[in-house]
């Protein structure tokens, strides 16, 4: 039986940029993941994924985490430029 290797998952750049955008947001208002997490009714494993740009968010998810970081998610997305 062949074995099975996971091919890696390449990151979006705008998913890593959105990520980082987030991050700075989070930090900046001395807020840890896991606070962060529980405002928006995410897993703190959740929030770090989106951080590290491993996952490309959805919009009712971008909306959850703005709000919990108290901006808009356009904010986000306006420091996420390319």
């Amino acid at each position: 039986m062949p074995s099975q290797t996971t091919k890696p998952r390449r990151r979006s750049p705008l998913a890593v940029q959105l990520g980082a955008s987030i991050r700075e947001a989070r930090t900046s208002k001395a807020i840890s993941q896991e606070q962060l997490a529980e405002l928006a009714s995410l897993s703190k494993n959740y929030v770090g994924n989106i951080e590290r740009g491993e996952y490309d968010v959805t919009v009712s998810v971008l909306h959850r985490v703005a709000g919990a970081l108290g901006c808009q998610a356009s904010d986000l997305l306006k420091d996420a430029t390319l």
